[in-house]
């Protein structure tokens, strides 16, 4: 095998030194789903069986596999510049898709920085918001609030203000002075909403009760999921995300929008701050950014927190964030952002997602009377169908759900109980007709 050709097969016939990340590794090494191509909507899978992809990759391929004029900006940069090192150094690359990323930012979100995955990004935004009061000189804001159920990455700080059990169990007690806010799913009041549930707005009071708890001298930042995805698509009440804004200002406290998923058209529009018409002071993105083609991520901030950067280091020669990663704003990643937004523009997906959200959703609702199904719940391009779980074995059903709609050529995503499905936003209405037909036939054979 040459270097330049693609690894479809493994030469050393070993899986064991591979230790895949969120995988129950033991049953993907007994019975393994490994996928050698993807073009439009589909992976190829070793056997040679196309796969309808049903969740983006991984919340990421919006706009498709494949796409030529992605594949050729990345290739042209790499022949001309591998890499450039982004401390006290720059490229050209990294200006322009900083630009005009933050022409697609609603308000005054017109500074970016760069990081590599969603993960970075989330770290990046709270140790942002908490050098930022420090700049200020009101230094005694260093809590982070976070919400039950939220999901912010892998990093120390995602973990902490993050609300997956799951994902936390196992780490000890994590970062000092985080609190979190009560999660707003209530399937008594909401189930089978479509699009935002009527009931909960009154949920982002939460953020009163932390203040009276902690003070709001001490608390420097909120971060949420516009919508929360990977526990579940939950759907953000109506009302909710405005009071949230207008008890962070209240009270002085910084709102982080976490867009990594919910970012690039996911919603229907560039993102979920525009969906809203509700601007935060820092949003992360990544994922869509450069349609996963390679790994970047971002962290927009509104121009009060950048200027507060810039007037408290002083001397121009000083510098005014002591943060940053080898690889932000990598030539060959930014290369790959620019040509994903000029696909975006020229293919008008985030328009086309909207116009496809009521075929999605009234697709989606068609398994409200499915078997096992307890909730079906939809923004977007973006649906979760919630299996009653097994009084035994929780999460087994959906599990077993997932494995078998890989079986009839559709991949998900399962969280706990519950189906996630979000296409590239290029999907057809057959497509989606054949994504929820799949989950249809499946919950029927299911136990």
């Amino acid at each position: 095998m040459s270097v330049a050709e693609p690894i479809t097969e493994l030469a050393t016939n070993n899986l064991e030194a591979f230790w895949m990340p969120f995988t129950a590794n033991r049953q993907f090494k007994s019975q393994p789903r490994l996928l050698v191509g993807a073009e439009g909507m589909y992976y190829v899978s070793r056997e040679g069986k196309r796969i309808l992809d049903g969740i983006a990759g991984m919340w990421c391929v919006n706009a498709g596999h494949g796409r030529r004029k992605i594949v050729d900006a990345v290739r042209a940069q790499v022949e001309v510049m591998d890499y450039s090192p982004a401390f006290q150094m720059g490229h050209p690359g990294g200006f322009e898709l900083a630009a005009r990323l933050a022409t697609l930012l609603p308000g005054d979100l017109d500074h970016v920085f760069f990081t590599n995955s969603g993960s970075e990004s989330v770290d990046t935004a709270l140790k942002i918001a908490i050098a930022y009061h420090r700049a200020r000189g009101d230094g005694t804001r260093q809590r982070l609030i976070g919400r039950e159920r939220g999901y912010h990455g892998v990093g120390f700080g995602g973990i902490s203000v993050g609300g997956m059990v799951a994902n936390r169990k196992s780490f000890g007690p994590l970062l000092n002075g985080v609190d979190h806010l009560r999660h707003t799913h209530n399937p008594e009041k909401n189930a089978f909403s479509r699009g935002q549930p009527a009931w909960g707005a009154h949920l982002a009071d939460d953020l009163e009760r932390m203040v009276a708890l902690h003070d709001a001298s001490t608390i420097a930042a909120v971060i949420v999921e516009p919508m929360a995805a990977s526990t579940g698509v939950l759907v953000p009440p109506q009302g909710y995300l405005e009071r949230l804004r207008e008890i962070c200002n209240r009270h002085g406290i910084l709102l982080i929008f976490d867009e990594v998923i919910t970012g690039f058209g996911r919603l229907g529009a560039s993102f979920a701050a525009e969906r809203f018409s509700i601007i935060p002071d820092i949003l992360t993105c990544a994922k869509g950014l450069t349609n996963a083609t390679v790994p970047m991520g971002g962290v927009a901030v509104r121009k009060h927190v950048y200027d507060a950067f810039m007037a408290a280091a002083g001397d121009d020669n000083a510098i005014e964030l002591f943060h940053g990663y080898t690889y932000s704003a990598h030539p060959l990643a930014c290369a790959a952002g620019l040509a994903t937004l000029e696909v975006y523009e020229e293919d008008g997906l985030f328009a086309r997602a909207a116009d496809m959200a009521p075929v999605f959703e009234e697709a989606a609702h068609s398994l409200d009377d499915a078997r096992h199904v307890i909730d079906v719940r939809n923004i977007g391009l973006t649906a979760a169908i919630e299996l009653e779980p097994r009084p035994d074995k929780p999460t087994a059903r959906a599990f077993d759900a997932f494995l078998r709609c890989y079986d009839k050529g559709l991949l998900l995503r399962c969280t706990g109980d519950t189906l996630a499905v979000a296409p590239p936003l290029i999907i057809s209405q057959d497509e989606i007709s054949r994504v929820f037909e799949i989950i249809g036939e499946v919950l029927h054979e299911l136990n």
